[in-house]
C-alpha cells in the first residue's frame, strides 16, 4: 500500500504545473508521469472515449503506437460500460481483457488498474489506465486513482473542448 498522505501533498505542485499545459500533447506525458510515480505502475495509457464512432483511442500509451478499439472491449471498455473504476491483478484470468492488444505491442500485461475520467455534465471522456505495477495493485490505489481522474477531468474537458475549435 503505498503512502498516499505526501502524494496528496505532491498534488498542488502537479495542479499548478498542468495549468500552464495548454494542450494534450503537453498535459498528458505531465498526467501519465506523475500517475505512475505515484502509484508505482509501469506504463500507462489515457484513452479519450468518441462516442459517435463508439471507439477509445489512446492519446497517450507509453512505448506504443496510438491503439484504437471498440468501445464496448476490454478492460477499458467495461470501464466506460460500467462507469467506474476496475482493478484487475490477473489480466489473463480476467474474460474481458484483450491479449491481442499485448500480442501486437509486445508488452505483457500482468495487471491493471482503470478509472472512468468523466466531463462537467458526467459524461465519460475518457479512461485512465495504469499497468504492471509490482506486487499488484489494491485498494488504496483505487482509491487514488478515482481521485485523480476526476482531478484531471477538467483539464482534458477544458483542452478537449479547445482542440476542437
Amino acid at each position: 500500500m503505498g503512502d498516499y498522505a505526501s502524494s496528496y501533498s505532491k498534488l498542488a505542485d502537479f495542479g499548478r504545473e498542468l495549468l500552464y499545459k495548454t494542450s494534450l500533447v503537453d498535459g498528458l506525458p505531465h498526467i501519465s508521469k506523475y500517475a505512475k510515480e505515484i502509484i508505482g505502475a509501469k506504463r500507462c495509457s489515457i484513452f479519450m472515449y468518441d462516442e459517435q464512432k463508439n471507439e477509445l483511442w489512446t492519446t497517450l500509451a507509453d512505448g506504443v503506437e496510438r491503439i484504437i478499439l471498440d468501445s464496448s472491449k476490454g478492460i477499458v471498455g467495461e470501464t466506460i460500460k460500467r462507469r467506474e473504476s476496475i482493478l484487475e491483478n490477473d489480466t489473463y484470468s480476467n474474460p474481458v481483457f484483450l491479449t491481442n492488444i499485448d500480442l501486437d505491442t509486445g508488452y505483457k500485461t500482468h495487471n491493471v488498474i482503470t478509472a472512468p475520467i468523466f466531463n462537467s455534465n458526467r459524461e465519460i471522456l475518457g479512461v485512465l489506465e495504469l499497468l504492471n505495477k509490482d506486487g499488484g495493485f489494491d485498494e488504496a490505489d483505487l482509491k487514488f486513482m478515482k481521485f485523480f481522474s476526476h482531478y484531471i477531468s477538467g483539464f482534458l474537458e477544458l483542452v478537449n473542448l479547445y482542440e476542437k475549435k
